[in-house]
C-alpha cells in the first residue's frame, strides 16, 4: 500500500495533463452517464477538477474520490471528442491505479484478480469446474439470444446473462500455429476472456475468416486475460502479471499483425499496454511497443490489407441488420467504416442504420456491476433505437456489447438476434 506522500508525488506527475483541461464542457455533450444523470461530478470535467483539488488538498478524501472516479464507463469518448486534446482515459486509469494503491483492495478483490485472473491455468480448470453447475443456478430465458437468468435470488439483480460455453475455444482449439497462404500474411491472434469462455463461436468464425483468406495464424496455448478489467479496478499488480503473461506467448516477429475480435482487447492493447506498463524491462517495453504498433480489430484488418474490399453500400435486397459501435473501436480506435465493409461483404444481408449507431449501449465493463441501473438505463434508449431500425439481427464488434445489448432485448421480450459481424461474414464464405 502506498503511503501518502508517495500518492501525492505520483498524481503531481498527473498536473501537466490536468491542467490542459480548459472546463469548456463539451464532455457533457457526449458523455453517456452524464446524458443520464445531469450531475456534473459524472462528467469527465467534474471529475478532473476533482482529481486536482485533491492533489492540493492531499487526499482529505481518497475514498470519496474513488467511489466517484469509479462512476465512468471508460467510453472514452470524452477524450475523442476534447478540443484540447486531455487524454481524459490515461488520467483516469493512472488515477485509479494510485488510488487504489493507497486504499488497497478488499478481500474479494484480492480473490478475484490475485488468486484468480492473474493465474489463467487456475482460472481455467475453476470455470470448467463450475459449468456443469450452471442448469441448477440459471434457466434459459431466450432461446434465440442464448440469455438465461437467475432461479433464485441473484446478486447480480434482474439481468439476462450469457451462461458459460460447454466448450471454451481454448478447449475446442487449444493452439494454432499454420503458415501463410495465398495473403502471404501471418498473424498473431489475441482470444480475449468473453470470446473464449462465452462466445466461442465468435473465435471459431475468426479462424475460418482468416483461414479463407489464406492468412497464417499464430495462436498461443494459454492466453491470459487482457487485463482491463484489472485497470479499470487500479489493480496494477495483476495487470503487470497479465501483460508479463501474455508478453512470454506473443513475439511480434512471428507475425505481421496481432488481431482480435474484441474491440476491448484492441482498445487495451493498442492504448493501453504501453501507457501503462512503465515498470517493465526496457526490452518488454519495446515489445510491447511493438505488439501495440501490429494490433488491429480483424474487420479492421481485412479491409486495410484488401482482403475485403468493396464500399459501403450494400446489394439491394437481403435480410436487413444494423449495426451498433462498440465505443473501444469507434472512440478509441477510429474504427467505424471496416466493420460496415464486411457486413456489406456478406451475401444475404443488407446494413440498415439505426439511430445514433455510435451512442454507447451502457456496459462499462465493470461499471455495469456496480451501477446496473444506470448501466440498463442506457441499454434501453439502445434497445429503442435497434427496434426503431426495423431489423431483426444487430451486429457489432464487441463481446462486451452482445452481453448487455442480449439482456436489454432478453428482457424487453424482443426478437431480435445479436451477432458479431464476423459471424455474420463467416456464414457467407460456406
Amino acid at each position: 500500500m502506498a503511503s501518502p506522500r508517495r500518492l501525492a508525488a505520483l498524481l503531481a506527475e498527473l498536473e501537466d495533463q490536468l491542467i490542459t483541461c480548459m472546463r469548456c464542457g463539451f464532455c457533457q455533450a457526449v458523455c453517456p452517464l452524464y446524458g443520464q444523470t445531469g450531475r456534473e461530478a459524472d462528467v469527465a470535467r467534474g471529475k478532473l477538477a476533482l482529481l486536482d483539488g485533491l492533489a492540493q488538498e492531499m487526499l482529505r478524501d481518497a475514498a470519496g474520490v474513488q467511489e466517484r472516479l469509479q462512476r465512468c464507463l471508460l467510453c472514452g469518448a470524452c477524450a475523442a471528442h476534447c478540443p484540447s486534446g486531455v487524454k481524459v482515459l490515461d488520467i483516469f486509469l493512472k488515477a485509479r491505479a494510485l488510488l487504489t494503491g493507497y486504499l488497497g483492495l478488499s478481500p474479494l478483490q484480492k480473490l478475484v484478480f490475485r488468486g484468480l485472473l492473474s493465474r489463467p491455468a487456475r482460472f481455467n480448470r475453476l470455470l470448467a469446474l463450475a459449468s456443469p453447475w450452471q442448469a441448477i443456478l440459471a434457466r434459459p430465458a431466450d432461446e434465440l439470444l442464448g440469455t438465461s437468468c437467475s432461479r433464485l435470488v441473484s446478486p447480480f439483480g434482474p439481468r439476462h446473462f450469457r451462461c458459460l460455453a460447454p466448450e471454451p475455444l481454448h478447449r475446442q482449439t487449444p493452439e494454432l500455429h499454420t503458415a501463410p497462404g495465398a495473403s502471404g500474411l501471418r498473424v498473431g491472434f489475441f482470444v480475449g476472456c468473453l470470446i473464449d469462455k462465452l462466445y466461442p463461436a465468435v473465435g471459431q468464425a475468426a479462424l475460418k475468416v482468416l483461414a479463407h483468406h489464406g492468412v497464417g495464424v499464430e495462436l498461443p496455448a494459454l492466453q491470459a486475460c487482457c487485463g482491463i478489467p484489472a485497470l479499470s479496478a487500479g489493480e496494477s499488480l495483476t495487470f503487470h502479471r497479465l501483460l508479463a503473461h501474455n508478453l512470454a506467448r506473443f513475439r511480434p516477429e512471428r507475425f505481421d499483425y496481432l488481431l482480435t475480435a474484441c474491440a476491448t482487447c484492441a482498445a487495451t492493447i493498442r492504448r493501453m499496454w504501453p501507457l501503462m506498463g512503465r515498470d517493465l524491462t526496457a526490452a518488454q517495453q519495446a515489445q510491447v511497443r511493438a505488439l501495440a504498433a501490429k494490433t488491429r480489430d480483424v474487420s479492421q484488418f481485412l479491409v486495410e490489407t484488401g482482403l475485403v474490399a468493396g464500399g459501403l453500400a450494400a446489394a439491394d435486397g437481403g435480410r436487413p441488420l444494423t449495426y451498433h459501435d462498440p465505443c473501444h473501436l469507434h472512440n478509441s480506435l477510429d474504427v467505424t467504416s471496416q466493420p460496415r465493409q464486411v457486413l456489406a461483404a456478406s451475401p444475404g444481408w443488407r446494413l440498415k442504420e439505426m439511430a445514433a449507431p455510435d451512442s454507447c449501449c451502457g456496459m462499462g465493463g465493470s461499471f455495469s456491476l456496480h451501477h446496473y441501473e444506470l448501466s440498463a438505463a442506457m441499454g434501453r434508449r439502445k434497445l429503442a433505437n435497434i427496434k426503431a431500425s426495423g431489423c431483426q439481427t444487430v451486429a457489432t464488434s464487441c463481446p462486451a456489447c452482445m452481453l448487455h445489448i442480449s439482456d436489454m432485448l432478453s428482457q424487453a421480450g424482443e426478437r431480435v438476434a445479436v451477432r458479431h459481424v464476423l459471424e455474420i461474414y463467416a456464414e457467407g464464405l460456406d
